[in-house]
């Protein structure tokens, strides 16, 4: 029997792991729907797929998704080379180009949700099929859209029930200070560059900043060792006002943070502000979702400039949370009545009046004859309000036999009653 591919799940709802029990997964994304079109974003669907150059131009030669050759990458048959889609940001910022949103009203605030891919290791919390809601904001480079996207992430994750967050802020600064800073990292980590791993070699000539956020043991000792600079330090002017305006509406607004001057990022598109949101229960794979600016993306994919702030929040991270924290998924609503066919005659008659009721109450069916006591037990299950039985009986008699499940009262209703007794706000 064929099974799905490791690092991959099926969403349903009796899902054995929590993180893919459709409920859940629906929980989060509605939730995260309603905060955000509250805040006036719309709703965008990209291609799971674009031309591999969107996402080699737009995560950087020297981030872990190219390096690593993390991609899922595939030739169709004019022979051009499509990369399933390793991130959403990149494919937005170039719907946002092609589509001319440049006229629109600015800011454009678009948000998204759907399956994100990367051959990577699996382990809790990282999968090759993973799921991400997508936040972003383009077209003004104001601190006060990356205020506003932290303050909608973090009250994504409240209207979902959450307590234990930490909200940690950081810069990346300016492409010139990252370039001063990098050059720093370059000179302090060259001595030590044999015992680095294999990743951290690679990123000590493209991109030293990267190694702060290394994996390896072995490089978080030498970190720990020499004990860097942190970027903040290397802010330029302008990035540093930016920076500190950003904490000054986020206090405003009663969003609690805290600066983490270390914080890097593993895109490269990234400038100035940057931050994650983590959950303090979930131990060292905490962060639940996490975003930046990236004034300099639509330049990289051959746009015009267009700045551009945003945020990823991990669906599956989030259900883990909520699992540790035990919050309550809302239940599924329960059907209003159960009509049962008591012969094969009645099959039919069933789905008729269903159909005639189904835009007033939520109605279900059984599709086989069964006997009285049995159909009981199925409506039971089903943890219907009412049952209809309908059979040899009920269709000489042009009636249907109506249960109350909670009562117990029984009675014989003729179709125009059973509709009267459905009409305006659901019976109790």
């Amino acid at each position: 029997m064929l099974k799905a591919v490791p690092g991959t799940s099926d969403i349903f709802p009796q899902a054995k792991d929590y993180p893919f029990r459709e409920p859940v997964f629906r929980y989060i994304t509605t939730t995260a729907e309603e905060v955000l079109r509250g805040a006036g974003a719309q709703m965008v669907h990209t291609p799971i797929f674009e031309y591999l150059e969107v996402f080699q131009k737009g995560v950087g030669l020297t981030s872990d998704i190219v390096v690593k050759k993390e991609m899922y990458v595939l030739e169709d048959r004019g022979g051009r080379l499509l990369a399933l889609r390793p991130e959403p940001t990149a494919a937005i910022v170039r719907a946002y180009n092609e589509h001319g949103m440049k006229v629109w009203p600015q800011p454009v605030r678009l948000f998204t949700w759907g399956p994100i891919f990367r051959g990577e290791r699996q382990q809790k919390g990282r999968y090759k099929q993973f799921h991400q809601v997508d936040y972003e904001a383009l077209g003004l480079s104001d601190p006060l859209l990356d205020a506003e996207a932290i303050a909608l992430m973090v009250r994504i994750y409240k209207t979902l029930g959450l307590k234990n967050l930490e909200v940690k802020l950081g810069s990346v600064g300016d492409p010139e200070d990252r370039l001063r800073y990098n050059q720093y990292l370059r000179t302090l980590f060259e001595p030590y560059a044999q015992a680095l791993s294999e990743d951290s070699r690679v990123r000590l000539e493209a991109n030293p900043m990267r190694i702060l956020d290394s994996k390896s043991e072995r490089d978080q000792q030498i970190i720990a060792e020499l004990q860097p600079k942190p970027m903040l330090e290397f802010l330029g002017p302008e990035a540093r006002a930016f920076h500190e305006q950003v904490c000054r509406y986020l206090a405003e607004l009663g969003v609690p943070f805290s600066v983490d001057p270390s914080m890097v990022r593993g895109l490269d598109y990234y400038v100035r502000t940057a931050w994650e949101v983590h959950h303090t229960s979930i131990g060292a794979k905490s962060a639940l979702g996490g975003g930046g600016r990236y004034d300099g993306l639509s330049e990289m994919l051959g746009g015009p400039p267009v700045p551009g702030v945003g945020f990823g929040i991990g669906i599956e991270r989030v259900a883990i949370a909520l699992q540790e924290e035990g919050i309550p998924i809302p239940a599924d609503p329960s059907p209003t009545l159960y009509l049962a066919p008591l012969d094969e005659a009645a099959k039919i008659e069933a789905l008729v009046l269903a159909e005639q009721l189904r835009p007033k109450i939520y109605v279900e069916i059984g599709y086989a004859p069964k006997s009285p006591r049995k159909a009981l037990e199925d409506a039971l299950k089903k943890g219907a309000r009412y049952v209809g039985f309908l059979g040899e009986s009920e269709r000489a008699r042009g009636v249907i036999t109506l249960k109350h499940l909670e009562s117990g009262e029984q009675t014989t209703l003729e179709p125009l009653q059973l509709h009267s007794l459905f009409e305006g706000p659901e019976p109790k």
